[in-house]
């Protein structure tokens, strides 16, 4: 069969980026560490780049540019300024300092006079606005020091500490102890024992927090119910149930339990309670495990609430550096523009061409982080806009409407992609509390009003009914779907269902007391 070339045309639709759009899209992303961290790598790599000297130059406002940008002129950048009519409702605060306005205490005759909610804001602002959840030393670096109260051998010391290092980030024991005993002899040239390792871990056990060292989750419940300072009136008939009823008393079979201890309702509740507040991982009484630091929470955003119902957003700049072009670098390739180029050596030509490189290039990175801010700022205000009544109503979470990332994209006019990656990292730091960006985003339902709902509100009404049902006859799902539906909230008893483990509530038989 002959071959034969043929021309046609077709029409389709292309997304192009420019490279400025995707390397904006790539900072965005970062949280507020890693994004000081590229600013810091860039320095290194472009002598011409510095940090601006704040006491000397004192940082501009919102709607100023540095000098080092005056020069850099980019049609882009016309487009952002669009954009504010869609937030013109919403006033932010100074976003290199990080502070809201009316932070300047000048107008105050002394510091007894100025409003308590500025000066925690400016404790805030002084401490770097780090939230942190733990304490950072691990329970390792604890057990550790514990080891020095005993009167042990160095070689006892050694199997001690090696027993601590085999726990797991809940405090078990997971390793058999004939295992221990071949690793300590294949890896460490250190001979023990079964008998001393069962008297080590004994020791071990008598650390504090209680329930370390034990090999199952009935053996830390025991360790902690036989500690001197737990003694109770209800406290034997609880190492009872742990040792007698364990799978009754896993199983939340109350009733079961009750008869077989032979007890009145009263006595129960006093041993279930007992129970029930043992700690089932004493490791993570310390934090995570070993050699790690605590999580950190820095919010990369600030959204504070006004007196007169003024919604503010500010950025978090964090150790952030402020940068300009390097007055040295842009003096010389003023220089060099100026001179004569055929009387210039070859040496001097090369050191021309290689400092323009480097100013261009640092003006480059400077409206690269400048156009990072504004896509930062121009999401958030586009959020709290969306959900204003959250922000109004003291953080309700009732407040909340359903939000998807496409109704952000379209009144930003930035591309969905790039309103996924803000959102997808990104912390918001309240007056009540601070929220992971993708809290403000959930799914819909139609009431039977066909009023639209946030599957949070269903949750929530599904939350309300669970606390308030009898907690001797709770309500089974299909009940709940019944209880949902005569509030509106028509969702099938597998949604009930699904939102009930979301919420971390078991089923009706577990939640029976």
């Amino acid at each position: 069969m002959p071959q034969k070339l043929e021309q046609s045309q077709s029409m389709e639709q292309v997304l192009q980026q420019s490279t400025l759009q995707i390397a904006v899209a790539n900072l965005v992303e970062l949280p507020i560490t890693m994004l000081a961290e590229r600013v810091r790598d860039e320095m290194i790599d472009n002598a011409a780049l510095e940090e601006v000297d704040k006491d000397d130059f004192p940082a501009p406002d919102n709607d100023e540019r540095s000098d080092a940008d005056d020069d850099f002129d980019d049609d882009d950048n016309k487009e952002t300024d669009e954009r504010s009519d869609a937030d013109e409702d919403f006033s932010d605060t100074d976003e290199r300092s990080g502070s809201t306005d009316g932070d300047d205490f000048g107008d105050y005759l002394s510091e007894d006079d100025i409003p308590a909610y500025l000066r925690e804001r400016a404790e805030a602002q002084d401490n770097t606005t780090e939230m942190q959840w733990a304490d950072s030393s691990s329970f390792y670096d604890d057990l550790q020091q514990q080891v020095g109260e005993y009167d042990l051998t160095d070689h006892e010391k050694k199997v001690l500490e090696y027993l601590i290092g085999s726990l797991d980030e809940d405090g078990f024991l997971r390793k058999d102890l004939t295992f221990i005993e071949d690793e300590l002899l294949l890896y460490h040239q250190t001979q023990t024992s079964p008998e001393e390792l069962k008297k080590l871990l004994h020791i071990l056990q008598s650390f504090e927090p209680r329930g370390i060292g034990a090999r199952s989750l009935q053996e830390c419940l025991r360790l902690q119910l036989k500690a001197p300072e737990h003694r109770t009136p209800y406290t034997a008939a609880a190492l009872t149930v742990v040792d007698k009823y364990f799978k009754d008393f896993t199983s939340r079979k109350w009733d079961v339990l009750r008869d077989k201890l032979k007890v009145d309702e009263d006595f129960f509740d006093h041993v279930l309670h007992e129970l029930t507040h043992l700690n089932p991982a004493p490791g993570r009484a310390f934090g995570d495990a070993a050699g790690s630091q605590a999580p950190t929470v820095i919010p990369d955003f600030f959204v504070h609430v006004t007196d007169d119902g003024t919604v503010k957003v500010s950025l978090n700049q964090g150790d952030v550096p402020e940068l300009r072009v390097s007055p040295s670098f842009t003096e010389s390739v003023k220089m060099f523009a100026q001179a004569d180029k055929k009387k210039l050596s070859r040496s001097q030509l090369d050191a021309y061409v290689y400092a323009k490189g480097k100013v261009e290039a640092a003006k480059s990175f400077i409206n690269l982080i400048s156009r990072c801010r504004e896509t930062l700022l121009t999401v958030m205000r586009a959020i709290v806009k969306l959900q204003s009544p959250f922000f109004l109503h003291d953080d309700d979470e009732t407040q909340l409407v359903p939000l998807t990332l496409r109704e952000v994209s379209e009144l930003t006019n930035l591309d969905i992609s790039t309103v996924s990656r803000v959102t997808s990292s990104k912390y918001v730091q309240t007056d009540y509390g601070i929220y992971l960006l993708k809290f403000f985003f959930s799914s819909q339902f139609v009431s039977s009003q066909g009023e639209e709902l946030s599957s949070r509100q269903v949750r929530a009404a599904l939350k309300e009914l669970i606390e308030s049902e009898d907690k001797k006859h709770p309500l089974p799902d299909e009940v709940l779907t019944e209880r949902l539906k005569e509030k509106g909230f028509h969702v099938a008893r597998r949604t009930v269902a699904k939102y009930r483990d979301q919420l971390g509530l078991p089923t009706a038989r577990l939640r029976r007391k």
